[in-house]
């Protein structure tokens, strides 16, 4: 009796494959008809949040720059020596100074540093529940294999454009967090009605292809500054800015000052004193900086080498070594801020409760003209970015048909709509689906089981705030200019050859980074994409409205052919000819 072979046992992976397809999970997220599997779910939720994961430090640094609701009320009296305790600060010789606005700018008071340190630990917690927030909505309910998180650009408008550098902008941190809140529940009731895609195909295409370009040049010159980033560039009083990367110990801040006729001098009214950005001496001589320039190599080289995680492990090596104290590179200088981070930092493990961002909205600038600007601005960019991210992720994962339409749809739109309401309640800047997204799909993500598994890394990051909150300036900058890269992108899809559209885009590419400011850019852009098709728009709608009729080749006005518009037309035609020949 001949025994039939029996067939091979299949493998464990194989069988959970098999069990999990067949599941109610399985058949909920369409395992079997999206051509996907529960470990490749696993592994493609994994390599996206290893390329997003950047966005805990960084978000929260950039975040923090704002000073948060940190004011003037958090600053400490000090004594008018500083080496001398201010329980010592008597006599003729000293004087206590009580604070005032300039505490919250070089040098930093001690008490609105620490306000800071609070401010950044809590802004680390809302983008972590943001983000897990988001994911788990677009994994369960629009079961698509892309991830959300706070925005890189409109964190950078809300820091630095809206709110200012420590407060020092037109709109206070809450007010603009009211503005964020309102703007998430518009986008939401658009999403709800069926008319995001409709508001974002009213953009000029040339500014909606440059914006997240100029949005990406704007975040590397952010990554190239001492506040959040290298060092490399600095300011000239002659030139603006220029080639920096001096130590601390050689750089000076700036201020706009009036001296008096008796050689006294004061702070210009509505000046605010900078950060530490004029180098004096010592240019290139940080060790920070070359630690950042280390980084930046590892980044791109596993960016070549298409590593995922590139911009992770960039981070992590040069975070783990300016761990080290009484090292020219350390994060914890021998100072009682950095004794105090240090402590902070020994805990590993610590759940940090949010204690002061979060339901921290407030209304009242809200009948202010800038209140407005920055609410109709975020709106701008989440309808521009968060739905062309959305369509360019469901188009590179094959969901789209013959209309541009993908099945989950609605609720991706809803998705993040939430997610921004959610996150201005925490304290954070708008949620937005992330380009990075597109390395899961690349891995085979298919369904939202990769959405829930970022989700999953997520919830893992609430037990690590003090390791995430630990992580330097010159760690975050080398990946903030490399993500700028990737976002330099879409400049191939502008027509420069076309001058109508390749002059409205270079001035959205150039005004952002130059005058500090997404709005402006976007506003640049528009209002020379109507300048330069005015003249075009006109005539249409004459000869539309029969106030003139074109007459052969040439534009009749009141019957008569006009013989400018009839040489230009002779022109094209002999133009056309030639390329014929």
């Amino acid at each position: 009796m001949v025994m039939e072979p029996h067939p091979p046992p299949k493998k464990f992976l194989t069988r959970l494959n098999s069990a999990v397809a067949n599941s109610r999970v399985g058949k909920h997220f369409k395992l079997a008809e999206r051509n996907s599997t529960f470990t490749t779910e696993l592994r493609a939720g994994t390599a996206t949040f290893l390329t997003m994961a950047y966005i805990l430090a960084v978000n929260a640094s950039i975040l923090a720059d704002s000073g948060g609701p940190c004011s003037v009320s958090d600053c400490v009296p000090l004594c008018s020596d500083p080496s001398v305790p201010l329980s010592n600060c008597t006599g003729s010789t000293h004087r206590v100074i009580q604070p005032d606005v300039s505490c919250k700018f070089d040098p930093v008071n001690p008490g609105y540093t620490s306000c800071l340190e609070t401010v950044r630990k809590d802004l680390i917690v809302a983008t972590v529940a943001s983000s897990l927030i988001g994911c788990l909505i677009m994994g369960v309910f629009a079961n698509l294999p892309l991830a959300l998180a706070p925005g890189m650009g409109t964190n950078a408008y809300f820091a630095y454009t809206v709110v200012g550098f420590h407060g020092s902008g037109n709109v206070p941190y809450k007010s603009a967090l009211a503005a964020v809140f309102l703007e998430g529940l518009i986008f939401l009731f658009i999403s709800a009605v069926g008319f995001r895609a409709k508001l974002a195909k009213l953009v000029p295409k040339p500014v909606r292809i440059s914006s997240s370009a100029g949005i990406g040049l704007f975040l590397a010159f952010i990554g190239l500054q001492n506040n959040q980033g290298v060092g490399l560039i600095g300011y000239n009083p002659s030139t603006l800015v220029t080639l920096g990367g001096c130590p601390s110990s050689s750089r000076l801040s700036v201020a706009p000052v009036l001296a008096a006729a008796n050689g006294t001098v004061s702070l210009m009214p509505g000046g605010t004193v900078s950060g530490d950005i004029f180098c004096l001496r010592d240019r290139m001589e940080s060790p920070t900086l070359w630690l950042g320039i280390v980084g930046f190599v590892i980044i791109a080289y596993c960016m070549v080498k298409n590593i995922k995680g590139a911009l992770i492990y960039g981070i992590v090596f040069v975070t783990a070594v300016s761990w080290f104290r009484n090292t020219k590179v350390t994060a914890f200088p021998n100072t009682d801020a950095g004794d105090s981070a240090y402590a902070y930092f020994k805990k590993v493990v610590d759940i940090h409760l949010i204690e002061s961002t979060a339901g921290a909205l407030s209304f009242k600038t809200i009948g202010k003209g800038y209140f407005w600007e920055a609410l109709v601005t975020f709106l701008y960019v989440d309808i521009l970015d968060a739905t062309g991210t959305l369509y360019s992720m469901a188009r590179f994962a094959g969901f789209t048909d013959q209309n541009g339409d993908f099945e989950g749809q609605y609720f991706a739109f809803m998705s993040d709509a939430m997610s921004i309401v959610v996150g201005s309640l925490l304290g954070t800047s708008p949620v937005t689906a992330f380009v990075e997204s597109s390395t899961g799909i690349r891995e085979g993500g298919r369904t939202g089981l990769t959405a829930l598994t970022v989700a999953g890394y997520f919830f893992l990051a609430f037990f690590f705030t003090p390791l995430l909150a630990s992580i330097p300036a010159w760690a975050v900058g080398p990946p903030l200019v490399l993500v700028g890269v990737l976002m330099m992108r879409a400049v191939v899809e502008i027509e420069w050859n076309d001058m109508k559209q390749a002059i409205p885009a270079f001035v959205t590419l150039m005004l952002m980074p130059l005058a500090y400011s997404i709005a402006y850019g976007l506003i640049g852009g528009i209002g020379t994409y109507i300048v330069l098709n005015i003249g075009d728009w006109v005539t249409e709608a004459l000869v539309k409205y029969g106030v003139i009729k074109r007459s052969g080749v040439g534009v009749a006005v009141n019957g008569a052919s006009h013989p400018l518009e009839q040489a230009m037309e002779d022109e094209n035609v002999k133009a056309v000819e030639l390329d014929h020949v």
